[in-house]
């Protein structure tokens, strides 16, 4: 199995909406961490998973709708406390819209939303 990760940091703003956030309930920012990682068997023919350039790129587009945003004001998260965890999912989401991956190609993204706290996101096959 291979595999091939893209980082891309940014800055996105929230505030929890659960009972009793604590400090959390305030809006706040993270400087996020997002590791997205593509799994697959099989190499094209010049010997790539994918092309690392265009992953990285559609990486960048799928979190440009979350930098500097504050996460409460968007639609997908409508109703929704804005956690890191949905915030992993939507963001997988808008990559898998955009990218062309190769058959049998899995995905994963891990979210860090500071040095020691990470959540991760896998879309079920």
């Amino acid at each position: 199995m291979y595999e091939v990760t893209v980082v891309r940091e940014f800055v996105a703003w929230h505030w929890l909406t659960v009972p009793d956030p604590g400090p959390e309930g305030e809006h706040h920012s993270h400087q996020f961490r997002a590791e997205l990682t593509l799994y697959g068997s099989e190499l094209d023919e010049w010997g790539y998973l994918v092309d690392i350039d265009e992953v990285k790129g559609g990486l960048a587009g799928a979190v440009d709708r979350y930098e500097d945003a504050t996460l409460n004001d968007l639609d997908e998260f409508a109703g929704l406390n804005p956690s890191a965890e949905r915030l992993a999912r939507f963001v997988v989401e808008r990559f898998e819209a955009e990218a062309e991956l190769p058959p049998e190609t899995t995905l994963r993204l891990r979210l860090w939303e500071d040095e020691t706290a990470a959540v991760a996101y896998e879309p079920e096959a």
